[in-house]
């Protein structure tokens, strides 16, 4: 099981190390196993395809997202860059049967500001 990823699906990052530093995009997928994220428009490469009659797949070169490690990238909240923290808060929950009862939330924020994100 890979580790807690601070990362999730639909986030804004900025490429803070490799090639496309300084790159912004939306995190399209998170492989959690390999502690790597894919973010729109970064770290393209071009796959050679071979042309397959069954599936009716044409042959060529496409170019697409390859995986970029988590620690590579870094949320973007605002106007800049910030880490991520964990903050458990309080909530009231409800039974099925119409009790209330109190409990706590994990709930991402920004080491930066401290507000929610």
């Amino acid at each position: 099981m890979g580790k807690n990823m601070n990362i999730k699906k639909g986030d804004t990052v900025k490429v803070i190390a490799g090639k496309d530093k300084g790159a912004q995009g939306k995190v399209i997928s998170v492989l959690r196993e390999e502690e790597r994220v894919i973010v729109e428009g970064v770290n393209l490469v071009k796959r050679h395809t071979k042309s397959v009659q069954q599936t009716n797949t044409t042959g060529g070169i496409i170019t697409r997202e390859a995986p970029i490690h988590v620690s590579n990238v870094m949320l973007v909240e605002d106007d800049g860059v910030t880490r991520v923290g964990f903050r458990r808060d309080e909530v009231t929950k409800r039974r099925p049967d119409g009790s209330t009862y109190t409990a706590t939330r994990s709930v991402r924020v920004s080491r930066k500001t401290g507000k929610e994100i």
